[in-house]
């Protein structure tokens, strides 16, 4: 969940519906992991299966990244992909279509102490950068729970 607020991305962004989100905790993992950056587009169109930015609806200084994954009447359903995680709509219901600010595109692993060797060098640089695509399967999730 990144915890700088929409308007602290905003200024740090170089255009004007883009922005950088840091992802904090386990909730999206094996998608994101703490620790990656995002790419985010402030504002973008949401279909069901992209990984959003939202704030918290219960607190809106929290903003908080989950998977879009299906639309309601009321706003979106989200859910993590990390299902023991918990911190989404299971816990607060769906989130107003106004909380929802934008849409992940890039996600980018930042290079860590651990990779020394050329090896892990190499394997970083192949997975450091990839598009986040969405993933249709998100609604087979929601009607297994």
């Amino acid at each position: 969940m990144p915890e700088l607020s929409q308007e602290t991305e905003r200024a740090r962004s170089l255009l004007p519906f883009v922005g950088v989100a840091e992802v904090t905790g386990p909730s999206m993992v094996p998608t994101l992991r703490h620790g990656d950056q995002l790419v985010v587009h402030w504002g973008a169109r949401v279909v069901p299966g992209d990984i959003v930015v939202l704030r918290h609806p219960f607190q809106q200084d929290l903003l908080v990244v989950k998977r879009a994954v299906e639309r309601r009447e009321g706003g979106w359903w989200v859910l993590g992909d990390n299902a023991f995680a918990g911190g989404d709509s299971t816990d607060y219901g769906v989130v107003p279509q106004e909380l929802v600010l934008g849409k992940a595109r890039l996600r980018y692993r930042p290079f860590g102490p651990a990779q020394r060797s050329p090896l892990a060098a190499v394997r970083w640089a192949l997975s450091a950068v990839r598009p986040v695509f969405p993933d249709r399967s998100a609604s087979r999730r929601l009607r297994a729970r």
